[in-house]
């Protein structure tokens, strides 16, 4: 007879099991005082929506998200004035606040503009399908290998300059790929498929890597989540081939706005994250950018990867429940949402409450009506009345050194 295993946990003889999210390994780099990968923090990013000419309300708006927690401010330059605005940008910010790490998005025909403001920002964007046009050719049925190599050719020699300017200054490069804009060379080789994607970022890593250059940050964008998702695996599994350990930036591009965008970028991020790909993020809303970045971190610490906020755990509610649980949760989180790095649990009764708050630093459990009982981990502290529940805890995390004024 074939004995089974049961896998059941026990007091005396509890199986592990691995709850760790296990990062890919890759190469680190800096972006200003910043850095992307290796043992690093996953670095949350986001773009700004004002000209770059607007030296003033530039400013102000990346102060604006610098202050809440994005670490590294995009913005975009599409003309060589808008390059030339961007060192007048960043010595505003060093004289009215402090330095921010910024990146320049560089799209058509972009050397000579590229050129200039990798003289200004701490790193280049570049998207391969659009920093070399490439005329449609009206009947085209295909490229022939001369001409796959021929523009080939025209993009590394239209490439060299900008990644001889940014390895001499120490500075990085994004070579971003978004699904939506796909070479013509690349659509007609691959197709419109994440296969298309990976390779139009090789030939760029390739170029880099012949020049000796290796602070690159790799991004592959789709609006659709499956592609995305595709994409990024795709990718790194022919880096991982190739020995391109670079770090990658992840986002779903035009996600959207509303629960809508927000829960379609955490399906792609989070998905990516959870499987250990994934150095930096952005979450692309139409909103102000301002409303990405708790977006962000909300799934960096859903996954236990930043830990920058009180995580609240809290049941459904159901006819057990002996108060008001969304009103004293309400009560319980603006009371302390200004702290970090605790977990706080607000359960409605004793059936599932010590068990499902195991891990929780506190505990605000109904155990009889008109009574709270508190716990600090597993161990009940107090009971008090339900009108003092909040005042309580706040005292208990003060006993234990943990609290800070708001």
């Amino acid at each position: 007879m074939q004995t089974l295993t049961n896998p059941t946990k026990t007091a005396k003889n509890q199986p592990e099991f691995d709850t760790t999210i296990h990062r890919r390994k890759t190469r680190s780099v800096k972006v200003g005082n910043i850095t992307i990968g290796g043992s690093h923090p996953v670095v949350v990013q986001s773009m700004i929506n004002e000209d770059t000419l607007d030296v003033e309300g530039s400013v102000a708006a990346i102060r604006r998200l610098h202050e809440i927690g994005c670490e590294i401010v995009r913005v975009t330059v599409p003309s060589m004035s808008h390059a030339k605005s961007l060192a007048k940008i960043k010595q505003k910010l060093i004289e009215i606040y402090k330095p921010v790490p910024l990146v320049a998005d560089v799209h058509h025909n972009g050397m000579k503009i590229a050129l200039e403001v990798a003289k200004h920002v701490d790193k280049v964007r570049i998207n391969p399908g659009l920093y070399v046009f490439e005329k449609p050719q009206t009947g085209r049925n295909e490229y022939t290998q001369a001409e796959f190599e021929e523009i080939g050719d025209k993009i590394r020699q239209t490439l060299e300059p900008l990644v001889i300017s940014l390895r001499d200054q120490n500075k990085a490069m994004r070579i971003g790929v978004n699904h939506g804009s796909l070479s013509e060379r690349m659509l007609f080789t691959y197709g419109d498929t994440p296969e298309g994607m990976v390779e139009s970022a090789l030939e760029f890593i390739k170029i880099c890597e012949s020049l000796d250059y290796y602070n690159l940050v790799i991004s592959l964008k789709a609006s659709r989540v499956p592609v995305m998702l595709a994409a990024y695996r795709l990718m790194v599994k022919r880096m991982d081939e190739l020995g391109m350990p670079y770090p990658l930036h992840l986002g779903v591009t035009e996600a959207g706005d509303g629960d809508y965008g927000r829960v379609k970028s955490t399906a792609g991020i989070g998905t990516l994250l959870a499987e250990g790909i994934g150095d930096t993020i952005r979450v692309s809303l139409t909103e102000a950018p301002e409303k990405e970045i708790p977006v962000c971190y909300s799934i960096l610490q859903a996954l236990g990867l930043r830990k920058t906020m009180v995580e609240y755990v809290a049941c459904p509610s159901c006819g057990r429940t002996l108060f008001n649980l969304e009103n004293v949760l309400h009560e319980v989180r603006e009371a302390t949402k200004h702290l970090t790095g605790l977990d706080i649990a607000v359960m409605g009764c004793i059936v599932n409450g010590p068990g499902e708050m195991a891990d929780a630093d506190y505990g605000y459990v109904g155990k009889q009506s008109g009574y709270i009982s508190l716990y600090r981990g597993r161990e009940e502290i107090k009971k008090v009345h339900e009108s003092q529940g909040v005042e309580e805890l706040i005292n208990l995390i003060k006993a234990d050194g943990r609290w800070v004024e708001p």
